[in-house]
């Protein structure tokens, strides 16, 4: 057989270069792609003004926010005035971060047609400001649960109808447990009612393991808050890996079932100052990081 030509060969050689370039990149491309979201629910910075809290988000070195926690001065999507949300808008597009989600205030002991069009109010909000994903944390009262889970239903189509994802999590109550939010989800009966997972959150209400309650929900998950605990009925704003949860035992099986975030810190220790609890949240999302590079 003959030699290639030196023509023949420089052509072989320039396209090799070039295959081995692109893999290259390729590979560099999915190493420099986080398989997880990590994020931050603004509860940490709650005592301090909205635009401390941006300002705090952004410096610990979050890019994906939750307005999940309200305070006297802000009711995010609850707030009923038009000169708030339009500040408030303007304040979520200057700040660069991506806010994922908001809280869902629910009058389940309302009238249901008072209910209902509070529920459609607040999702309409929710989508003018941009925000994917709400969040109400049920009742603790047994009487409500009939009258929760419908306001839930209702939530669940008119979001699905506008673009916004309605989800509950373990917070004691009617979503206490796994069996609990199980039931939740078969009584609300709608594709777009999820859950989001806080294993602190389980320690705190039930004192039941995590990692065993988290496995029958695994199929759906849509996010994790990040949150450690003490034990039963004790302190969950403390900084992550100070606790009883064991975070690697669950991202491991967040990841076998193909659960890919997003990841978003709740709890941490609040500081005396807003700088400080800055700090304090860098040092939380430095620790996940850390271990969702492992798993």
């Amino acid at each position: 057989m003959s030699s290639p030509t030196p023509t023949l060969r420089r052509d072989f050689l320039r396209t090799l270069a070039a295959g081995s370039a692109v893999l290259a990149g390729a590979q560099r491309s999915t190493a420099a792609t986080p398989a997880w979201t990590v994020g931050t629910l603004n509860r940490p910075w709650v005592k301090w003004s909205c635009d401390e809290m941006l300002a705090g988000a952004k410096a610990a070195g979050y890019g994906v926010l939750g307005l999940q926690t309200t305070s006297a001065a802000d009711a995010w999507v609850a707030s009923e005035s038009r000169d708030y949300l339009v500040a408030l808008k303007a304040k979520l597009a200057a700040s660069g971060l991506q806010v994922i989600q908001g809280r869902l205030r629910s009058r389940e002991e309302a009238a249901f047609d008072v209910a209902a069009a509070d529920l459609r109010a607040q999702i309409d909000r929710a989508r003018e400001l941009g925000i994917g994903t709400l969040i109400n944390t049920g009742t603790g009262k047994p009487a409500l649960y009939a009258a929760w889970y419908r306001c839930m239903a209702h939530a669940a189509a008119y979001g699905a109808d506008h673009g916004v994802k309605i989800v509950t999590k373990p917070h004691g109550g009617v979503t206490a447990t796994a069996a609990d939010l199980l039931r939740c989800l078969e009584q609300v009966n709608h594709p777009n009612f999820g859950v989001w997972y806080d294993p602190g959150n389980i320690l705190h209400y039930t004192g039941r393991d995590p990692l065993a309650e988290m496995e029958p929900l695994l199929p759906h998950l849509t996010a994790f808050t990040a949150k450690d605990c003490l034990g039963e009925k004790q302190e969950v704003m403390i900084q992550l890996g100070t606790g009883r949860v064991d975070f690697s035992a669950l991202f491991r099986r967040l990841k076998q079932a193909g659960f890919r975030g997003p990841v978003m810190v709740e709890g941490g220790a609040v500081g005396e100052t807003a700088a400080a609890t800055t700090r304090n949240a860098r040092a939380n999302r430095e620790f996940l990081e850390a271990i969702l590079a492992r798993v």
